[in-house]
């Protein structure tokens, strides 16, 4: 079996992110062999134009899905959240460091439940701040949506970038990545 195999192998099955040691003890190959597989594998998902890339954040890799590429997952995946708490959750990217107090009166009172459920699955920080909390993403989130990067320039940038390919496209598939009609 080729060692880019085994490493493509040991990506697609991972359930979270995993450094190039996890990588190493999963297949056995020398650290130097799984680096240039990761390397190669990256660079040949980006030249075809895969559906899949491979995200690097830090030390750490994952197999994640284009960002372009969700909507047509759509009918076969269920979503992880609803159109709204998506909606939240980028205004919260978008905006971070943001108060929740801030959040709410500008996504109503629904935002409660929302960050609710975006700090149980981990994509979300919630510190408090006097009688509120300031929120902000995650590692996860990053990691979760294929970022890059867990710097708030990189996410911002990120977010535009995808909006600006929605409507190139004409479709509204990143307006809920995007956030609502009124960022603060």
């Amino acid at each position: 079996m080729e060692d880019k195999t085994a490493v493509e192998a040991a990506l697609f099955a991972a359930t979270g992110p995993v450094t190039v040691e996890d990588v190493v003890a999963a297949t056995g190959l020398p650290t130097a062999s799984v680096q240039f597989a990761l390397r190669d594998l990256k660079r040949e998902y980006e030249e075809r134009g895969s559906a899949i890339v491979i995200s690097k954040i830090g030390k750490e890799y994952r197999m994640v899905l284009r960002a372009d590429c969700a909507r047509f997952t759509d009918a076969i995946a269920e979503p992880e959240m609803s159109g709204g708490t998506m909606r939240t959750l980028s205004t919260i990217a978008y905006n971070q460091p943001v108060l929740q107090s801030r959040l709410v009166s500008t996504r109503g009172p629904r935002a409660y439940e929302d960050v609710q459920q975006l700090v149980a699955l981990g994509y979300v920080s919630a510190v408090p701040k006097g009688q509120t909390f300031e929120l902000a993403t995650t590692k996860k989130f990053a990691d979760h949506f294929g970022i890059g990067s867990t710097k708030k320039a990189d996410i911002k940038r990120w977010i535009e970038s995808m909006a600006k390919e929605g409507r190139e496209r004409g479709t509204n598939l990143y307006i809920s990545i995007y956030g609502t009609d009124k960022i603060f």
